[in-house]
């Protein structure tokens, strides 16, 4: 079994597909259940007899304390310090397609930065007709729109390439958040300074201990990318880059860099800096892909899974999950109880937008009998969410970044969940 904090596995079982009887099936009895007397209704319990506290006691508003469990954490021997590290999304514990602020996963590689916006400013220069510098009062100047997307690290799943290890969604597929932004487009402020016509990469620079840079096609710089400075409405946390960051939709997290200070157009990307190896996967066979920037399509159940067991027994059960691509919109999720032997198609609800998170339901009758559950995500570009075993023939096991393959959960007759694999 699995450690339930997200430890490394003590054991791994293979479950065959052929194996398993399907303890499932789509038609689900009604949810309701006869009245009978309960005490938690029929008497008075101690918050109907007292006082709650005034609108002034809480001036900035956090969930109840009966949610204290629902928080971000870190896998401890993953790094051996947390300023260059990474805590995880709680996705078992969300529904809907929007992050909150106080639950997007952490990616540092010096530390979060606390920086007073009043001294902060933006560079854009090198192949520019107007070198630029801007305070955070004159960015406000400039029009802004919103928009919802999905931030996936390029490594969330990595750990499980070589086979299932962390048991539980929030740590294997946990590396993700999705917010509406609002911010800048980015060609706006390029337009300001005049990019040359020889300008074909952008550096983009943080202003944290690390100074961490990525280089950016000016294509993709032109296209749909943000300058932000405020997330589901309110300004960024200093976690997410308070008070500016990139946003680089659909391509992958470490391209969007937080507490933005400086962006350098230049003719070619920057080989002799170290980051430009972000931009390879290692191959089987030596060679690297390289520039592998979009985040293909993907999907995840969240419920039951690792840290979401069934917990009612045999009846209805409510699966979900989320699905998301780089290339766009979802066009639909399959969801499987047995493995891949049947497939049924999701019911998607809530926005459909581009480059954003998609949740998805399924709803069946479970008769306690083990369950193997899948979840795969078919985008609009027509791309069909891989199993693991398909991507390794292609790519390897050398590689820990965009592993999109399709997630296996093994649900046990008591409704406890496993990270599994299948053959």
């Amino acid at each position: 079994m699995t450690e339930q904090n997200g430890g490394p596995k003590t054991s791994r079982r293979k479950f065959l597909t052929s194996a398993l009887i399907a303890g499932g099936s789509a038609a689900a009895a009604p949810f309701a259940r006869a009245a009978s007397p309960d005490p938690a209704i029929t008497e008075i319990q101690p918050w109907n007899q007292e006082l709650g506290f005034g609108v002034d006691a809480r001036p900035y508003g956090r969930p109840s304390d009966y949610e204290a469990h629902v928080v971000r954490r870190n896998v401890e021997w993953l790094t051996a310090s947390t300023e260059s590290s990474v805590n995880f999304t709680p996705l078992h514990e969300l529904d809907g397609i929007i992050t909150p602020n106080g639950l997007c996963f952490e990616r540092h590689h010096g530390g979060a930065a606390e920086i007073d916006p009043s001294k902060h400013r933006l560079m854009i220069h090198g192949l520019v007709e107007k070198p630029l510098v801007f305070t955070m009062e004159e960015l406000m100047q400039f029009p802004r729109i919103n928009r919802i997307y999905f931030l996936e690290c390029a490594a969330n799943s990595g750990m499980e390439w070589k086979g299932a290890q962390l048991n539980g969604c929030q740590f294997t597929h946990g590396m993700i958040h999705n917010v509406m932004y609002t911010g800048i487009p980015l060609k706006y402020l390029l337009e300001q300074a005049g990019v040359k016509p020889n300008g074909k990469w952008l550096l983009a620079e943080g202003a944290d201990a690390s100074g961490m840079t990525r280089s950016i096609p000016m294509f993709k710089a032109l296209d749909d990318c943000m300058v932000a400075f405020k997330m589901n409405g309110e300004a960024l946390r200093v976690e997410q880059g308070y008070p500016l960051r990139l946003i680089v939709p659909g391509w992958e997290g470490n391209m969007w860099i937080k507490w933005l200070r400086r962006l350098e157009v230049g003719d070619e990307p920057w080989h002799h800096r170290e980051e430009t190896s972000k931009y390879t996967d290692l191959m089987a066979d030596g060679r690297a892909r390289r520039f592998t920037w979009v985040m293909d399509a993907k999907s995840v159940i969240t419920n039951p899974s690792p840290q979401a067991p069934i917990i009612t027994g045999p009846g209805p059960v409510v699966l979900t999950g989320v699905a998301w691509s780089g290339h766009g919109k979802i066009k639909r999720v399959d969801v499987t109880l047995d493995g891949g032997k049947n497939w049924h198609k999701a019911r998607l609800s809530g926005p459909s937008l581009s480059k954003s998170m998609h949740r998805f339901y399924f709803e069946f009758e479970w008769d306690g009998r083990p369950l193997l559950l899948q979840s795969r995500a078919i985008d609009e570009t027509g791309y069909v969410q891989p199993t693991k075993d398909e991507l390794r023939k292609i790519r390897g096991v050398n590689s820990i970044y965009h592993n999109n393959g399709i997630q296996t959960w093994y649900v046990n007759e008591q409704g406890i969940a496993e990270n599994v694999e299948i053959s």
